[in-house]
């Protein structure tokens, strides 16, 4: 691939990664969250969304179970000067949160949830 093709393909990820973040917005704000916690849980995963999963190649949000142990093992940890243990528990738990979102709506399969989920804890 090279670079015009990714960045094409990046262009189009973050087009739908939008999408996906609205809907998510919009649940938290179903769920009577304050704004500040609604902007914050969204902006944990827009960090997961568009800039870890597009930072080596363009990985789809449905391919995000996979990429769960790389962000926390490495990225976040070397990457994100403000990481500490309770930013990586905030940020595991807005991840959490958004791909159960993406599951009610049918946006990710129920195993890959569950192994998003299983790979997080077994990460704590």
């Amino acid at each position: 691939m090279d670079y015009e093709e990714y960045e094409e393909a990046c262009k189009k990820i973050q087009n739908d990664n939008e999408e996906y973040l609205e809907i998510f917005r919009s649940e938290l704000a179903e769920k009577k969250l304050s704004p500040k916690t609604i902007q914050k849980h969204v902006s944990n995963v827009d960090l997961y969304l568009n800039h870890y999963m597009l930072y080596e190649e363009p990985i789809p949000m449905e391919q995000g179970h996979g990429c769960v142990d790389g962000f926390f093992g490495y990225f976040f940890i070397r990457k994100c000067m403000w990481s500490t243990p309770a930013t990586i528990k905030s940020t595991a738990s807005s991840i959490k949160k958004f791909y159960k979102c993406m599951l009610e709506y049918g946006k990710v399969e129920e195993d890959d949830y569950i192994t998003l989920c299983e790979t997080i804890k077994d990460d704590m």
